[in-house]
């Protein structure tokens, strides 16, 4: 059966994080930001579309790309591969036809995030949890 590769990404600087918010999810009016995502093209390793994603949903580059976990996704049949990466340069600059809103967070004080169920909430509890924020 086919799979096809996504990646999702929490970008951390220092005691700030990354998050969006999709145009699908502002659609459906649920209001949660989450760790930025996207497709793995063909022919594309996994690091590149870390960075290609990061910098076309919120045109940011990035550092060094951690693994941390994945997480079966069977919307349409994907695997979500989870990653930490660090801010390198760069100003908020979104995909305005993927992307509704993006910011820089305060580890102290996030939006609405998605449920223990997801690869995006993993991610974002692991990074409260390297700051030493209970989750």
């Amino acid at each position: 059966p086919r799979t096809d590769p996504v990646i999702i990404v929490v970008v951390s600087d220092g005691d700030r994080c990354l998050l969006g918010q999709s145009r699908r999810g502002r659609l459906n009016r649920t209001n949660t930001y989450s760790a930025l995502a996207g497709f793995v093209d063909q022919g594309e390793s996994i690091e590149e579309a870390v960075a290609r994603e990061v910098m076309e949903a919120a045109g940011i580059q990035v550092g060094q790309v951690r693994y941390h976990s994945s997480q079966p996704w069977p919307f349409p049949s994907s695997l979500m591969l989870g990653f930490h990466v660090e801010y390198q340069s760069g100003d908020i600059v979104l995909q305005q036809d993927e992307i509704a809103e993006a910011d820089w967070f305060p580890c102290t004080d996030l939006p609405l995030i998605p449920g223990k169920f997801a690869i995006s909430r993993w991610l974002i509890d692991e990074y409260l949890s390297q700051r030493g924020i209970p989750v």
